[in-house]
């Protein structure tokens, strides 16, 4: 039975300049200075790495594909000054899946403490190869040896059931609440002289096309340089709500539904779906268009969390987002139940520490 090692990248931030510049947003000494969609690129490699060391004791010839991003925490803002550590390792086997869980941290130095920066959780699938008919793999079963290790399995095990939850939560109507919440936001706008955001207006758009150099394994794309572009189209979107400057704080899911062929077209779009007190809620789907133009897949669903925060990294108020639709109600309504979810979360948890 194989057993899950930690498997570590550490970008020399600190002491290699070209490197560091690649990674700054601007060539200014602003805080929180560090490309995060770049770094997006590192994660979703690394999972990969730590996936294919695992399963491939077992199927040799296996490679593996990015499922779904299902968590990714940030917990403090990086220092583009300083080294980045990402620490990856499995956290949970299922059939024909594994999480990896992957730290990323400042190393502590001899003037300054180490420092948590995200946790991140990745859902990968065993396949017997990336061409057409490839078949899901079937995992040998793995026992966690110790307590930590059952803590990261049973974590991955909640947060699964989290997710499923909020798909089943996500058909169930409105809460007396929520209705009254939602209805408030209309009637707004029926109100003379209205000057809110509507939702409608807080949607970007752009579009992009594959190359060789974007690729992975043959002829796919990789799917970091995906995600990248949607983190990147997303801030874009978010900055229609923030007056200030939106930093990430969560990548809330990111589900990878078709892969992109080398050649094909990208159709990015973001839509800003919620804002609260200091935060923005982002939807982003990327389109794919083939070669020859007669085929259009999904092929990403990103939803990420960006708070307004003014130049020294504090929480800054955004004006609410208003939606009028249906389906622009459905989004926003999610994008409450996240929240709602997560600050009780936060709340047990202080009452544990």
């Amino acid at each position: 039975m194989p057993r899950p090692m930690e498997l570590v990248v550490t970008l020399p931030l600190s002491t290699d300049a070209e490197l560091r510049r690649r990674y700054m947003l601007v060539h200014e000494p602003v805080r929180g200075n560090v490309r995060f969609g770049l770094l997006l690129e590192v994660l979703d490699k690394l999972a990969e790495e730590a996936a294919l060391a695992y399963v491939r004791e077992s199927h040799p010839g296996a490679r593996v594909v990015t499922a779904a991003i299902d968590n990714i925490y940030v917990r403090n803002a990086a220092d583009v000054t300083r080294d980045l550590r990402f620490g990856a390792r499995i956290n949970f086997v299922g059939r024909t899946s594994v999480e990896v869980g992957i730290r990323v941290e400042h190393p502590a130095t001899s003037t300054e403490p180490a420092a948590h920066i995200a946790s991140c959780y990745f859902t990968m699938v065993a396949r017997s190869t990336t061409v057409e008919g490839a078949q899901s793999l079937v995992l040998p079963i793995f026992i966690p040896e110790n307590e930590l290790d059952q803590r990261r399995w049973d974590r991955a095990i909640a947060r699964r059931e989290a997710h499923r939850l909020s798909l089943q939560q996500a058909q169930e109507p409105p809460s007396r609440e929520e209705y009254a919440l939602l209805a408030g936001l209309h009637a707004a706008q029926e109100g003379k002289g209205f000057e809110g955001l509507l939702a409608s207006r807080c949607v970007t758009e752009s579009w992009d096309r594959t190359y060789p150099e974007h690729e992975n394994v043959p002829q796919k794309i990789f799917g970091g340089h995906l995600i990248r572009r949607a983190y990147e189209q997303s801030s874009i979107c978010a900055e229609e709500v923030a007056p200030n400057r939106p930093v990430i704080v969560a990548v809330n899911r990111i589900n990878f539904v078709q892969p992109v062929r080398m050649g094909d077209k990208l159709h990015l779009v973001s839509r800003a779906v919620y804002s609260g007190g200091c935060s923005v809620c982002v939807e982003t789907d990327i389109l794919c268009i083939s070669r020859d133009r007669t085929q259009i897949n999904l092929s990403n669903a990103c939803i990420f969390t960006l708070v307004n925060v003014d130049d020294e990294l504090n929480p800054q108020p955004v004006p609410r987002i208003h939606p009028t639709t249906y389906k622009e109600d459905a989004s926003y309504l999610a994008a409450h139940r996240r929240r709602l979810e997560h600050a009780g979360h936060m709340a047990a948890k202080r009452s544990r520490s």
